[in-house]
């Protein structure tokens, strides 16, 4: 076995212990922590696949600026440990054969179409340019439009924490001559 494949091998063990404990944390700092701990480790699958771009990106914007919205939100809102349900039988019925279904058509389409070829190291668009120029030109709305919903999560959560005055929470209003 060599280097790259234990490393990629353990990432991808880091990265599936992550997501696991991420769905079985009570408290949501800790599934935000463990989603930190998923973002790192498919950071450094990126870096074993030779895209150093794709990985800094990923620390830069999704384990850190993202995870930091997303703490905020948490903080902001307050949220505590979570109530347990027995759950839906809606998602017992149509979730598990959905998922089994859904497996096994990504399966069948990964296997089928996946290419065995290998590409050469400089085949593929990855330079900081070439992807700027990507990102800038080809794909500019796109890239407005996530930012754009973005800002509007924000301004929701904040909307969402914020607590009415004393006066107003009674439901009765004054007019105000």
């Amino acid at each position: 076995m060599s280097v790259h494949l234990v490393l990629f091998l353990a990432f991808g063990a880091v990265c599936v212990a992550g997501a696991i404990n991420l769905l079985a944390q009570t408290h949501p700092i800790n599934s935000a922590l463990s989603l930190i701990a998923v973002m790192a480790a498919l950071a450094g699958e990126y870096l074993l696949l030779g895209a150093e771009f794709v990985a800094a990106v990923q620390v830069i914007v999704y384990a850190g600026a993202i995870m930091v919205l997303f703490v905020f939100t948490i903080m902001l809102l307050n949220a505590g440990v979570e109530e347990r349900t027995k759950g839906s039988r809606v998602a017992v019925l149509f979730g598990i054969p959905g998922m089994l279904l859904g497996s096994i058509l990504v399966g069948w389409v990964v296997l089928r179409h996946s290419g065995t070829e290998a590409v050469a190291a400089g085949a593929l668009p990855g330079d900081p340019k070439t992807i700027g120029q990507l990102l800038f030109h080809e794909f500019l709305l796109p890239f407005e439009i996530t930012s754009v919903l973005i800002l509007i999560a924000i301004m929701g959560a904040v909307v969402l924490a914020t607590k009415p005055p004393s006066s107003l929470a009674g439901g009765t209003a004054r007019k105000v001559d």
